[in-house]
Order: C-alpha cells, then structure tokens, then sequence
C-alpha cells in the first residue's frame, strides 16, 4: 500500500507541474485539429479533474496508513509517558595516580 501511495504521490506532484499557473493547462493556443477534448479547454478540465481525484486517492491512502500504522507496536502509549530505564551502573573509579619515577645514581 505504501508503494501504491508513493505512486499516486509523483502522479499528483507530476499533474500539478504540468498545469499552468492562469488554469489553461497544456494545450493553450496548440489545438492543431486536436477536437475539442484536447483543446485548451478541454486539457485544463482533464489535468483539473485529474488533480482532484488524485488529490481525494492521496487522502484516503493518507488516513488509511495512519490508520494501520496507529495499532501497528501493540501499545497505545506514547514514548514520552514511559519513564527512563534507571540506570544502576557504579559510577567509574578513578585509576591510582601513577608513581614518580625516582632517578637512581
């Protein structure tokens, strides 16, 4: 499922890039005998229509990992109810000082 989100994630970020910012979309003023299903027109309302239900997949993919990742651990607590482990380490002991060397004649 994580797959199949992250798919429709680059769809929606690839129809949103491809729009024009003024909502002509791509065919403005490139209609070539195209019909008017790819006309100027007829592209904006396509790539519109498309950002929407991708959008409305997106969302519901969203809520539906959320969902499954919420009782995924077992436990319904948080980190930060839990207390620190305590800790029952000796603190460290400090070596013996090292001895002067004495010189010998």
């Amino acid at each position: 499922m994580l797959i199949v989100h992250l798919f429709v994630t680059l769809a929606l970020i690839g129809v949103v890039l491809i729009q024009r910012s003024e909502g002509g979309g791509l065919g403005i003023g490139t209609s070539q005998g195209m019909g008017s299903f790819m006309s100027g027109r007829g592209t904006a309302n396509l790539l519109t229509r498309t950002t929407a239900i991708l959008a409305a997949i997106f969302m519901v993919l969203s809520l539906t990992l959320g969902l499954l990742n919420r009782g995924g651990n077992g436990s319904q607590r948080s980190l930060l109810d839990t207390p620190p482990p305590a800790t029952t380490t000796a603190p460290a002991v400090p070596p013996p000082p090292a001895r002067p060397s004495v010189p010998t004649n």
